[in-house]
């Protein structure tokens, strides 16, 4: 029975801080509808999606104590393999939100007006917090050495990362215009580009 609530937990908490961080993305689409509280509300959102994602890692952790026996597959024969690959996929994304979320300063949780866009190293990549952060969802999945949660967390960033983006961007085009487009064509959502990174070499080799 345990372990069956646990599981709706982490469903439920996973939907929720899908939907809630989705939304909280949009201040000025959300503003165009329901006026300046738009902006103090996405804040709340970001803060109540912070706290279901919170959830979303904590109940696939008590996997260890209540597994569901017909799901429980396990990926490596030895639990340490995955402990090691799901490190080695964690420890540069948190390097890499620890960044984004350094760089984009108060913006992080309550979008503003005000704003301007970021620097640091949004100058390399559009999106270096999810970029970092998502993927530790399938990585934790490796730790805990289940198939069954790696395959729901890939599926997750798989479906969610994109839509979120798409329309994170659009809302962003709201905010900054024309500057933002010129941002898209010179600067990767993904991966820096090969055109940013020689121009940063070229900068290092200058400066020596």
């Amino acid at each position: 029975m345990y372990e069956w609530i646990n599981l709706g937990l982490f469903i439920l908490s996973l939907l929720l801080f899908s939907v809630l961080y989705f939304f909280s993305l949009m201040p000025m689409t959300l503003s165009e509808r329901w006026g300046e509280r738009s902006w103090k509300d996405c804040r709340n959102l970001r803060l109540a999606a912070s706290f279901f994602e919170i959830v979303a890692v904590v109940t696939p952790i008590l996997w260890i104590w209540f597994p569901i026996p017909g799901l429980a597959w396990e990926i490596f024969p030895n639990w340490w393999i995955g402990i090691i690959v799901g490190i080695v996929i964690i420890v540069p994304g948190a390097v890499l939100m620890y960044k984004g979320v350094k760089d984009a300063g108060k913006e992080t949780l309550t979008p503003s007006k005000e704003s301007e866009m970021y620097g640091g190293i949004y100058m390399y990549i559009r999106h270096p917090q999810s970029i970092g952060e998502l993927p530790m969802f399938p990585a934790l999945a490796l730790c805990l050495n289940s198939w069954f949660l790696f395959i729901i967390m890939t599926a997750f960033i798989l479906i969610y990362m994109p839509i979120m983006l798409i329309f994170e961007e659009r809302d962003l085009v709201k905010r900054f215009g024309e500057p933002f487009k010129e941002y898209q064509k010179t600067t990767g959502a993904y991966f820096p580009k090969l055109s940013v990174v020689k121009s940063c070499f070229q900068r290092k080799k200058r400066n020596k």
